[in-house]
């Protein structure tokens, strides 16, 4: 999180005028160095040339689809915190936008003062995830697990990019290795702000995680299913 003596610089992204002039208002009187653009090629612009802390994104432009501006912000910086802000409050568009990095969302119309409780919890989150007492990577077998890059390196180097789902999965995983995790437990370390998730879901994120790591090929898989007790993280894990 930035320093109590350095403004907050947050990116606003959305077509309503109203909207922007509203938030560069708002967050400028609480201390914040804001910007704001109406739809995606501005942020395309934007978004690589300088430093921001937090970006505010609307799901529907006009001119792209901000799904798919979330996934491509996340892949420019990693660590970024986006909050989705959008008329769509249904819990699928909630899910997607969490599944492809989003870190928080919150639905219009919102009141001002939660946006500003949101931004500062997220910073709050990211600092903790990069604070020394974390470390950055994490090594089990032949795989890297890149924490601030939210990425997964095997043992050649090549690059799988983590959803915020998958993230969260291996995070919890990493940080309890050889202990069996009931869903309701992995629900509880994983939960995102402003979602309502289920036991599908975990499972769900636990396939694409093997998919990934190459377990459904493997006799004894890092992840172990054990039946009517959850999963087992089957690695030893080093910094």
């Amino acid at each position: 999180m930035p320093a109590s003596t350095e403004a907050i610089r947050v990116l606003v992204v959305d077509d309503d005028a109203e909207i922007r002039a509203l938030l560069l208002d708002y967050l400028g009187r609480h201390g914040m160095q804001v910007e704001a653009v109406e739809n995606g090629a501005r942020l395309r612009e934007r978004l690589p040339s300088g430093r921001i802390d937090v970006l505010l994104l609307d799901l529907m432009l006009p001119d792209e689809d901000g799904l798919v501006l979330c996934q491509w912000a996340k892949q420019v910086h990693a660590a970024l915190p986006v909050i989705m802000l959008t008329a769509q409050g249904d819990p699928l568009s909630r899910v997607l936008g969490l599944e492809l990095g989003a870190d928080d969302y919150l639905p219009k119309p919102f009141e001002p003062r939660e946006l500003v409780a949101r931004i500062r919890a997220v910073l709050r989150r990211g600092a903790v995830l990069a604070a020394p007492r974390l470390a950055a990577q994490a090594r089990f077998g032949s795989w890297t697990f890149d924490r601030l890059r939210h990425e997964l390196l095997d043992g050649e180097g090549t690059v799988f990019a983590l959803s915020a789902a998958e993230y969260r999965l291996l995070s919890a995983f990493v940080e309890h290795p050889g202990r069996v995790l009931g869903r309701e437990r992995l629900l509880e370390l994983t939960r995102a702000p402003g979602v309502v998730v289920s036991d599908r879901s975990i499972d769900l994120a636990v396939s694409r995680l093997r998919g990934k790591l190459g377990d459904t090929a493997q006799e004894r898989p890092l992840i172990r299913t054990l039946r009517g007790e959850g999963y087992l993280f089957d690695a030893e894990v080093r910094p």
